[in-house]
Protein backbone atom coordinates (compact mmCIF):
# COMPACT_ATOMS: atom_id res chain seq x y z
CA UNK A 1 0.00 0.00 0.00
CA UNK A 2 1.01 3.40 -0.93
CA UNK A 3 0.65 6.97 0.99
CA UNK A 4 -2.34 7.81 -1.84
CA UNK A 5 -4.01 4.45 -0.48
CA UNK A 6 -4.06 6.66 2.76
CA UNK A 7 -5.45 9.56 1.46
CA UNK A 8 -8.38 7.83 0.01
CA UNK A 9 -9.30 6.91 3.65
CA UNK A 10 -9.11 10.16 4.95
CA UNK A 11 -10.87 11.28 1.65
CA UNK A 12 -13.48 8.86 2.08
CA UNK A 13 -13.92 9.15 6.22
CA UNK A 14 -14.45 13.34 5.55
CA UNK A 15 -16.98 13.01 2.82
CA UNK A 16 -18.91 10.86 4.94
CA UNK A 17 -18.68 7.25 2.60
CA UNK A 18 -18.26 4.03 4.66
CA UNK A 19 -14.92 1.90 4.88
CA UNK A 20 -15.46 -1.36 2.77
CA UNK A 21 -14.25 -4.22 5.59
CA UNK A 22 -11.26 -5.14 3.58
CA UNK A 23 -10.56 -1.55 4.12
CA UNK A 24 -11.22 -1.85 7.70
CA UNK A 25 -9.00 -4.87 7.63
CA UNK A 26 -5.95 -2.90 5.37
CA UNK A 27 -6.20 -0.36 8.40
CA UNK A 28 -5.55 -2.99 11.33
CA UNK A 29 -2.91 -4.83 9.27
CA UNK A 30 -0.60 -1.85 8.06
CA UNK A 31 2.75 -2.60 8.46
CA UNK A 32 5.04 -0.48 10.46
CA UNK A 33 6.80 1.46 7.47
CA UNK A 34 3.08 2.41 6.60
CA UNK A 35 2.07 3.44 10.31
CA UNK A 36 2.97 7.53 9.22
CA UNK A 37 1.17 7.73 6.45
CA UNK A 38 -1.50 6.20 8.14
CA UNK A 39 -1.64 8.34 11.35
CA UNK A 40 -1.24 11.57 9.06
CA UNK A 41 -4.70 10.47 7.26
CA UNK A 42 -6.01 9.74 10.41
CA UNK A 43 -4.97 13.19 11.59
CA UNK A 44 -6.41 14.82 8.63
CA UNK A 45 -9.67 13.77 9.49
CA UNK A 46 -9.25 14.46 13.46
CA UNK A 47 -8.24 17.86 12.29
CA UNK A 48 -11.06 19.21 10.39
CA UNK A 49 -13.06 18.38 13.20
CA UNK A 50 -11.15 19.13 16.41
CA UNK A 51 -7.89 21.06 15.23
CA UNK A 52 -5.76 20.42 17.93
CA UNK A 53 -8.15 20.80 20.80
CA UNK A 54 -7.62 17.65 23.29
CA UNK A 55 -11.06 16.97 25.38
CA UNK A 56 -9.56 15.71 29.35
CA UNK A 57 -11.83 13.81 31.45
CA UNK A 58 -11.50 12.92 34.90
CA UNK A 59 -13.45 9.59 36.27
CA UNK A 60 -15.05 9.69 40.42
CA UNK A 61 -15.97 5.77 40.83
CA UNK A 62 -18.72 7.14 43.22
CA UNK A 63 -19.67 3.47 43.79
CA UNK A 64 -17.59 0.71 44.12
CA UNK A 65 -17.60 -3.01 43.90
CA UNK A 66 -20.60 -5.02 44.76
CA UNK A 67 -21.86 -5.51 41.80
CA UNK A 68 -23.80 -8.26 40.55
CA UNK A 69 -22.90 -9.06 37.25
CA UNK A 70 -20.19 -11.17 35.97
CA UNK A 71 -18.38 -9.18 33.49
CA UNK A 72 -15.17 -11.10 33.45
CA UNK A 73 -13.11 -8.60 32.49
CA UNK A 74 -14.03 -5.98 35.38
CA UNK A 75 -12.67 -6.54 38.75
CA UNK A 76 -15.96 -5.18 40.66
CA UNK A 77 -17.97 -8.00 39.29
CA UNK A 78 -19.01 -10.63 41.38
CA UNK A 79 -16.94 -13.00 39.28
CA UNK A 80 -13.64 -11.44 40.46
CA UNK A 81 -12.08 -12.29 43.90
CA UNK A 82 -9.46 -9.09 43.33
CA UNK A 83 -9.00 -7.39 46.84
CA UNK A 84 -10.42 -3.75 45.80
CA UNK A 85 -12.04 -0.90 48.21
CA UNK A 86 -15.53 -1.46 47.99
CA UNK A 87 -17.84 1.39 49.57
CA UNK A 88 -21.52 2.34 48.69
CA UNK A 89 -22.22 5.59 46.78
CA UNK A 90 -20.33 8.55 47.64
CA UNK A 91 -21.81 11.07 49.59
CA UNK A 92 -23.12 14.76 47.83
CA UNK A 93 -20.54 16.76 49.63
CA UNK A 94 -17.50 14.16 48.34
CA UNK A 95 -19.03 14.55 45.05
CA UNK A 96 -19.14 17.83 44.43
CA UNK A 97 -15.67 18.43 45.90
CA UNK A 98 -14.03 16.43 43.04
CA UNK A 99 -16.45 17.94 40.61
CA UNK A 100 -14.56 21.04 41.49
CA UNK A 101 -11.31 19.24 41.62
CA UNK A 102 -11.85 17.89 37.96
CA UNK A 103 -12.74 21.30 36.85
CA UNK A 104 -9.62 23.51 38.43
CA UNK A 105 -7.52 20.80 37.04
CA UNK A 106 -8.65 21.68 33.38
CA UNK A 107 -10.97 18.61 32.83
CA UNK A 108 -13.41 19.41 30.23
CA UNK A 109 -15.80 16.90 31.07
CA UNK A 110 -16.28 15.31 34.94
CA UNK A 111 -17.39 11.47 34.64
CA UNK A 112 -19.18 9.91 37.44
CA UNK A 113 -19.15 5.94 37.53
CA UNK A 114 -21.70 3.66 39.35
CA UNK A 115 -21.13 0.12 40.01
CA UNK A 116 -24.18 -2.40 39.32
CA UNK A 117 -26.82 -3.35 37.21
CA UNK A 118 -28.25 -0.18 36.92
CA UNK A 119 -29.67 2.41 39.98
CA UNK A 120 -33.32 2.11 41.54
CA UNK A 121 -36.09 4.55 40.78
CA UNK A 122 -35.34 6.07 44.16
CA UNK A 123 -30.99 6.42 42.87
CA UNK A 124 -32.09 7.91 39.56
CA UNK A 125 -33.61 10.95 41.41
CA UNK A 126 -30.43 11.37 43.68
CA UNK A 127 -28.56 10.96 40.47
CA UNK A 128 -30.32 13.98 39.27
CA UNK A 129 -30.16 15.96 42.06
CA UNK A 130 -26.31 15.48 41.73
CA UNK A 131 -26.30 15.87 38.25
CA UNK A 132 -28.61 19.35 38.45
CA UNK A 133 -26.02 21.07 41.58
CA UNK A 134 -22.82 20.48 39.56
CA UNK A 135 -24.05 22.21 36.51
CA UNK A 136 -25.29 25.20 38.69
CA UNK A 137 -22.40 25.33 40.39
CA UNK A 138 -19.52 24.41 37.86
CA UNK A 139 -19.10 25.69 34.16
CA UNK A 140 -18.01 21.52 33.47
CA UNK A 141 -20.11 18.94 31.20
CA UNK A 142 -21.38 15.82 32.85
CA UNK A 143 -21.52 12.36 31.72
CA UNK A 144 -22.89 9.67 34.42
CA UNK A 145 -21.88 5.96 33.86
CA UNK A 146 -25.40 4.34 35.92
CA UNK A 147 -25.67 0.92 34.27
CA UNK A 148 -28.68 -0.13 32.60
CA UNK A 149 -31.64 2.03 32.55
CA UNK A 150 -34.60 2.72 30.85
CA UNK A 151 -37.03 5.67 28.93
CA UNK A 152 -38.27 7.05 32.22
CA UNK A 153 -34.92 7.17 34.07
CA UNK A 154 -33.16 8.68 30.48
CA UNK A 155 -35.69 11.43 30.21
CA UNK A 156 -35.06 12.72 33.80
CA UNK A 157 -31.78 12.48 33.89
CA UNK A 158 -31.92 14.67 30.54
CA UNK A 159 -33.97 16.90 32.15
CA UNK A 160 -31.65 17.65 35.01
CA UNK A 161 -29.29 18.54 32.44
CA UNK A 162 -26.99 16.13 32.19
CA UNK A 163 -25.14 16.14 29.37
CA UNK A 164 -23.84 12.40 28.08
CA UNK A 165 -24.89 9.01 29.23
CA UNK A 166 -21.85 6.43 29.51
CA UNK A 167 -22.48 2.62 28.37
CA UNK A 168 -20.07 0.45 26.63
CA UNK A 169 -20.77 -1.83 23.92
CA UNK A 170 -17.34 -3.33 25.04
CA UNK A 171 -17.24 -5.99 22.28
CA UNK A 172 -18.93 -7.44 19.49
CA UNK A 173 -22.23 -8.87 19.77
CA UNK A 174 -21.10 -12.01 18.49
CA UNK A 175 -18.55 -12.37 21.50
CA UNK A 176 -20.52 -10.43 24.00
CA UNK A 177 -21.37 -14.43 25.87
CA UNK A 178 -18.04 -14.94 26.20
CA UNK A 179 -17.00 -12.10 28.52
CA UNK A 180 -20.79 -11.76 30.27
CA UNK A 181 -23.85 -13.88 31.48
CA UNK A 182 -25.46 -12.02 34.05
CA UNK A 183 -26.61 -9.39 30.87
CA UNK A 184 -26.71 -9.70 27.03
CA UNK A 185 -25.46 -7.29 24.28
CA UNK A 186 -29.20 -6.31 23.46
CA UNK A 187 -29.52 -5.20 26.63
CA UNK A 188 -26.59 -2.48 26.12
CA UNK A 189 -28.49 -1.26 23.22
CA UNK A 190 -31.63 -1.07 24.56
CA UNK A 191 -29.46 1.72 27.37
CA UNK A 192 -28.39 3.17 24.65
CA UNK A 193 -31.49 3.65 22.45
CA UNK A 194 -33.25 5.08 25.88
CA UNK A 195 -30.62 7.86 26.33
CA UNK A 196 -30.91 8.49 22.59
CA UNK A 197 -34.87 8.70 22.50
CA UNK A 198 -34.47 10.67 25.68
CA UNK A 199 -31.83 13.74 23.69
CA UNK A 200 -28.88 12.71 25.79
CA UNK A 201 -25.89 12.19 23.78
CA UNK A 202 -24.44 8.97 23.97
CA UNK A 203 -20.79 7.65 25.39
CA UNK A 204 -20.55 4.20 24.01
CA UNK A 205 -17.03 2.36 22.96
CA UNK A 206 -14.85 -0.75 23.46
CA UNK A 207 -12.35 -2.93 25.11
CA UNK A 208 -9.76 -4.04 22.72
CA UNK A 209 -7.30 -6.79 23.73
CA UNK A 210 -9.88 -9.29 25.19
CA UNK A 211 -8.77 -12.18 22.40
CA UNK A 212 -11.24 -10.20 19.92
CA UNK A 213 -10.73 -10.69 16.05
CA UNK A 214 -10.34 -8.09 13.58
CA UNK A 215 -13.75 -8.79 12.74
CA UNK A 216 -14.56 -7.93 15.71
CA UNK A 217 -13.43 -4.90 16.27
CA UNK A 218 -14.40 -3.47 12.91
CA UNK A 219 -18.14 -5.18 14.33
CA UNK A 220 -17.91 -2.69 16.99
CA UNK A 221 -16.66 0.28 15.08
CA UNK A 222 -19.27 -0.13 12.44
CA UNK A 223 -22.12 0.00 14.87
CA UNK A 224 -21.10 2.69 16.59
CA UNK A 225 -21.15 4.28 13.47
CA UNK A 226 -24.90 3.40 12.88
CA UNK A 227 -25.72 4.73 16.80
CA UNK A 228 -23.92 8.01 15.40
CA UNK A 229 -22.23 7.92 19.15
CA UNK A 230 -20.85 11.45 19.66
CA UNK A 231 -18.01 9.85 22.50
CA UNK A 232 -16.08 6.47 21.85
CA UNK A 233 -13.21 5.24 24.38
CA UNK A 234 -10.88 2.96 23.35
CA UNK A 235 -10.15 0.95 26.69
CA UNK A 236 -7.12 -1.47 26.23
CA UNK A 237 -7.60 -4.46 28.59
CA UNK A 238 -5.34 -4.31 31.69
CA UNK A 239 -5.18 -7.64 33.00
CA UNK A 240 -5.58 -7.59 36.72
CA UNK A 241 -5.13 -10.41 38.82
CA UNK A 242 -8.42 -11.92 40.37
CA UNK A 243 -10.73 -11.66 37.16
CA UNK A 244 -11.75 -14.35 35.55
CA UNK A 245 -10.28 -12.99 32.03
CA UNK A 246 -6.76 -12.00 33.12
CA UNK A 247 -6.30 -15.93 33.92
CA UNK A 248 -7.40 -16.46 30.35
CA UNK A 249 -6.06 -14.21 27.93
CA UNK A 250 -2.88 -12.19 28.10
CA UNK A 251 -3.48 -8.30 26.07
CA UNK A 252 -0.14 -8.08 26.03
CA UNK A 253 0.72 -10.31 23.30
CA UNK A 254 -2.40 -9.33 21.04
CA UNK A 255 -1.76 -5.22 21.81
CA UNK A 256 1.70 -3.40 20.44
CA UNK A 257 1.73 0.11 20.38
CA UNK A 258 1.64 -0.09 17.03
CA UNK A 259 -1.39 -2.19 17.13
CA UNK A 260 -3.20 0.57 19.27
CA UNK A 261 -2.58 3.12 17.34
CA UNK A 262 -3.95 1.68 13.73
CA UNK A 263 -7.40 0.47 16.08
CA UNK A 264 -7.80 4.39 17.01
CA UNK A 265 -7.04 5.35 13.34
CA UNK A 266 -9.90 3.13 12.42
CA UNK A 267 -12.49 4.35 15.06
CA UNK A 268 -11.58 7.81 13.78
CA UNK A 269 -12.25 6.85 9.91
CA UNK A 270 -15.51 5.43 10.95
CA UNK A 271 -16.46 7.88 13.13
CA UNK A 272 -15.14 11.13 11.75
CA UNK A 273 -16.90 13.41 13.76
CA UNK A 274 -16.58 11.25 16.99
CA UNK A 275 -14.91 12.20 19.98
CA UNK A 276 -12.30 9.35 20.21
CA UNK A 277 -10.84 9.12 23.42
CA UNK A 278 -7.27 7.12 24.42
CA UNK A 279 -8.72 5.74 27.38
CA UNK A 280 -7.92 3.19 29.97
CA UNK A 281 -4.81 1.29 29.82
CA UNK A 282 -2.87 3.91 27.12
CA UNK A 283 0.07 4.07 29.72
CA UNK A 284 0.77 0.36 29.49
CA UNK A 285 0.21 -0.66 25.78
CA UNK A 286 1.18 2.53 24.00
CA UNK A 287 4.12 3.28 26.14
CA UNK A 288 6.48 5.90 24.48
CA UNK A 289 3.84 6.32 21.55
CA UNK A 290 1.23 7.79 23.76
CA UNK A 291 1.91 10.93 22.15
CA UNK A 292 0.79 9.87 18.66
CA UNK A 293 -2.51 8.41 19.96
CA UNK A 294 -3.63 12.05 19.94
CA UNK A 295 -3.02 11.90 15.96
CA UNK A 296 -6.66 10.04 15.39
CA UNK A 297 -7.80 10.72 19.10
CA UNK A 298 -9.20 13.85 20.64
CA UNK A 299 -9.39 13.18 23.96
CA UNK A 300 -7.66 11.44 27.19
CA UNK A 301 -8.29 10.62 30.49
CA UNK A 302 -6.11 12.12 33.37
CA UNK A 303 -6.16 11.23 37.04
CA UNK A 304 -6.06 7.51 36.52
CA UNK A 305 -9.35 5.34 35.94
CA UNK A 306 -11.95 3.42 38.13
CA UNK A 307 -9.52 1.04 39.86
CA UNK A 308 -6.09 1.44 38.56
CA UNK A 309 -3.63 4.44 38.48
CA UNK A 310 -2.74 6.09 35.00
CA UNK A 311 -0.77 9.19 34.38
CA UNK A 312 -0.57 11.78 36.46
CA UNK A 313 -1.76 15.28 35.99
CA UNK A 314 2.01 16.48 35.25
CA UNK A 315 2.94 14.01 32.90
CA UNK A 316 -0.66 13.92 30.89
CA UNK A 317 -0.84 17.86 30.51
CA UNK A 318 3.12 17.77 29.68
CA UNK A 319 2.63 14.86 26.72
CA UNK A 320 -0.26 17.27 25.19
CA UNK A 321 2.20 20.17 25.21
CA UNK A 322 4.99 18.69 24.23
CA UNK A 323 3.15 16.80 20.99
CA UNK A 324 1.81 20.22 19.98
CA UNK A 325 -1.81 20.17 20.94
CA UNK A 326 -3.62 21.92 23.81
CA UNK A 327 -6.27 21.20 26.26
CA UNK A 328 -10.12 22.59 25.43
CA UNK A 329 -10.50 24.18 28.87
CA UNK A 330 -11.14 27.77 30.50
CA UNK A 331 -7.87 27.66 31.65
CA UNK A 332 -4.33 28.14 30.25
CA UNK A 333 -1.99 25.35 29.63
CA UNK A 334 1.00 26.16 31.56
CA UNK A 335 -1.01 27.47 34.42
CA UNK A 336 -2.59 23.91 34.96
CA UNK A 337 1.26 22.14 34.00
CA UNK A 338 2.40 24.83 37.02
CA UNK A 339 -0.33 23.72 39.37
CA UNK A 340 0.01 20.40 38.81
CA UNK A 341 3.65 20.32 39.48
CA UNK A 342 3.05 21.91 42.76
CA UNK A 343 1.08 19.07 43.91
CA UNK A 344 2.31 15.90 45.03
CA UNK A 345 0.82 12.64 43.13
CA UNK A 346 2.35 8.95 43.19
CA UNK A 347 0.47 7.97 40.01
CA UNK A 348 2.84 7.08 37.20
CA UNK A 349 4.64 9.16 34.66
CA UNK A 350 2.88 8.51 31.15
CA UNK A 351 6.60 7.38 30.05
CA UNK A 352 7.81 5.50 32.43
CA UNK A 353 4.76 2.99 32.11
CA UNK A 354 6.44 -0.79 32.45
CA UNK A 355 2.82 -2.68 32.04
CA UNK A 356 2.78 -3.02 35.39
CA UNK A 357 -1.07 -2.37 36.95
CA UNK A 358 -1.62 -0.63 39.58
CA UNK A 359 -4.77 -0.37 41.79
CA UNK A 360 -6.00 2.62 43.53
CA UNK A 361 -5.81 2.71 47.47
CA UNK A 362 -9.08 4.70 49.48
CA UNK A 363 -7.30 7.64 49.19
CA UNK A 364 -6.56 7.40 45.80
CA UNK A 365 -10.29 6.37 45.30
CA UNK A 366 -12.16 9.25 47.77
CA UNK A 367 -9.78 11.66 47.87
CA UNK A 368 -12.04 13.94 49.66
CA UNK A 369 -13.61 11.48 52.09
CA UNK A 370 -14.44 12.67 55.93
Amino acid sequence: MNDSFYAELADKSLNGERLTDAECKQVLNTDSDNLLPLLNAAFKVRQTYFNRDVSIHILNNAKNGHCPEDCSYCVQAKSSDTDITDYPMKTEDEIMLEAKSAYESGAFRYCMVFAGRGPSKKRVEKLSNLVRKIKETYPIQVCLSPGLIDDADAEQLKDAGLDRLNHNLNTSETMYEKICSTHTYQDRLNTLKSAQKAGLETCSGMIVGMGESAEDIIEVAMKLRDLKSPSIPVNFYMPIEGAPLAENVDPFKELSPERCLKILCLMRFLNPEAEIRAAAGREIHLRSMQGLALYPANSLFMDGYLNTKGSNMEGTLQMIKDAGFKPKTDFNLDALLNAAKSKESDLRDPLLADGEVILKRKEDLSPFSA
